[in-house]
C-alpha cells in the first residue's frame, strides 16, 4: 500500500536527551529536519528515471539477444523525459561548453522546462543538431588530433540514443572488442593480452592501427551498417543529423562527408558499430578459416593487436588486413582496413623479454605438452 510521504514540523529541532532520561523522553526525538527544498524530490526523481531507464533497456536488450538478426523499428519513444534526464546527468559537469555556450550547471539550474521542451522538439521533428566546435589537441607523434565538442542539448540526446543502441549491439559485439564498452576498459583490453600472451601458443605480436579512422569513416556505409538492425527512421535521421551538422572552425561551418566527429557522445558507439562490420567480422572469418595456427585478437577502438605462435600467419593478417573489405562484399573504400605500416609491427614475445627464441619456444610446447 502507498502512502503520501509526510514531512516533520520544521519547527522542531532534534535534541539528543539527557543519559537518564526516560524512555518517554527518548521517544519523543524527532529526526533532523532535512534541507527544505527539491532537493530530496530530485533525489527521489532521479531514482525513479534510474529504475525506468533501466526496465526500458532491460527490454530492449533481451529482445536483441533472443533475435540476434532482430530489426528494430519503434526505438524512438525510449527517449522520453527520463532517458533525457538520465542521460544529462551521466555528463560530465566540466565539460567545454559548445557552440551554445551552455554550460552544465547552467542547464541543470532550470532542468524541467529545459528537458520538456527538447523532448516536444525531438518528437516534433524539430531538433535540429548543432555544428560542433573543434578544437586541437597534441599526439605523442607530435601531430594534431582534432576533437569535436558539442552543444550540450545534442550532448544529451546522442547520450540517450546511444544508451539504446548499446542496449542492442552489446548483444551482438564480438569478446575480443574492448573499445568505449560497458565494463570493457583500457585495463581489461591488457589484462586479455596479458592472458593471451602468458597462457596460450603465442611467440608473435602484430600492433596494428587503422590509418586515420575517425577522420575517415564513411560516412554513408556508417548510416548503411546502423540500418541492418536499426530499422528505425527517426533513429536512423538522429545519426544523420549528428553527422552532417559539421564543425566550426575560425568561424567558417565545415561539413564532410567523412568521420565521426571524434570527442562527440555518439562517435565511440558509431565507431564500434563501423569497426564490427569492417574488422571484427573479418578479424573472427579469418582466424577461423584462413589462420593454420593459434591466433588470439584483441581490439581496443581502432587498434588491434593480433597473437600467434607463427611469424608467417601475423605476415598473412598483414596482407590481408590491407585488402579492401569490399572484396566480394561490400564493394566499400580502400581505407576501412587498411593497416598503417609505420605503426604496424610484429613483435617476438620471447625477444621483448630478452629469452632465446629457439628455447622459448621449445619451453611452452612442453609445459603444453604435459
Amino acid at each position: 500500500m502507498m502512502h503520501e510521504r509526510e514531512k516533520s514540523d520544521p519547527v522542531v529541532v532534534a535534541v539528543k536527551p539527557m543519559n537518564k532520561a526516560e524512555k518517554s523522553a527518548a521517544e519523543l526525538v524527532e529526526p533532523r529536519t532535512g534541507t527544505k527544498g527539491n532537493a530530496g524530490q530530485q533525489s527521489m526523481r532521479r531514482a525513479q528515471d534510474r529504475g525506468s531507464v533501466s526496465q526500458a533497456l532491460s527490454r530492449v536488450r533481451n529482445v536483441a539477444k533472443q533475435g540476434k538478426k532482430e530489426k528494430f523499428t519503434t526505438l524512438f519513444h525510449h527517449l522520453d523525459p527520463a532517458m533525457l534526464r538520465t542521460a544529462f546527468f551521466a555528463l560530465k559537469k566540466d565539460a567545454a561548453p559548445g557552440v551554445d555556450g551552455l554550460t552544465w550547471e547552467t542547464y541543470e539550474a532550470d532542468l524541467d522546462p529545459w528537458i520538456d521542451d527538447l523532448h516536444e522538439r525531438l518528437h516534433r521533428g524539430a531538433y535540429r543538431a548543432q555544428p560542433a566546435r573543434r578544437r586541437f589537441i597534441p599526439k605523442p607523434d607530435g601531430s594534431l588530433r582534432p576533437l569535436a565538442i558539442t552543444a550540450l542539448e545534442d550532448k544529451i540526446v546522442q547520450r540517450a540514443t546511444a544508451a539504446v543502441l548499446s542496449a542492442i549491439y552489446e548483444e551482438e559485439f564480438l569478446g575480443f572488442s574492448y573499445g568505449f564498452r560497458p565494463k570493457r576498459s583500457q585495463h581489461d583490453a591488457l589484462d586479455a593480452l596479458m592472458v593471451g600472451i602468458a597462457g596460450t601458443k603465442v611467440n608473435f605480436i602484430l600492433d596494428a592501427d587503422i590509418r586515420s579512422f575517425f577522420n575517415e569513416v564513411s560516412q554513408d556505409w556508417l548510416v548503411r551498417f546502423v540500418q541492418h538492425r536499426i530499422g528505425d527512421p527517426r533513429i536512423v535521421r538522429l545519426i544523420q543529423k549528428w553527422l552532417k551538422a559539421g564543425v566550426l572552425e575560425d568561424g567558417e561551418k565545415i561539413v564532410s562527408e567523412k568521420g565521426t566527429g571524434q570527442g562527440s557522445v555518439i562517435s565511440p558507439l558509431l565507431a564500434n558499430v563501423y569497426l564490427h562490420y569492417v574488422f571484427d567480422l573479418w578479424a573472427d572469418r579469418w582466424r577461423r578459416r584462413e589462420a593454420t595456427g593459434n591466433m588470439v585478437m584483441v581490439r581496443y577502438a581502432d587498434d588491434s593487436v593480433p597473437r600467434t605462435h607463427r611469424r608467417k600467419e601475423v605476415r598473412n593478417c598483414v596482407r590481408d588486413g590491407g585488402r579492401s573489405s569490399g572484396a566480394g562484399r561490400q564493394g566499400q573504400a580502400s581505407n576501412h582496413r587498411k593497416l598503417r605500416r609505420s605503426k604496424a609491427g610484429v613483435v617476438s614475445v620471447a625477444e621483448k623479454a630478452g629469452l632465446d627464441p629457439v628455447r622459448y619456444g621449445s619451453e611452452r610446447r612442453a609445459r603444453a605438452n604435459r
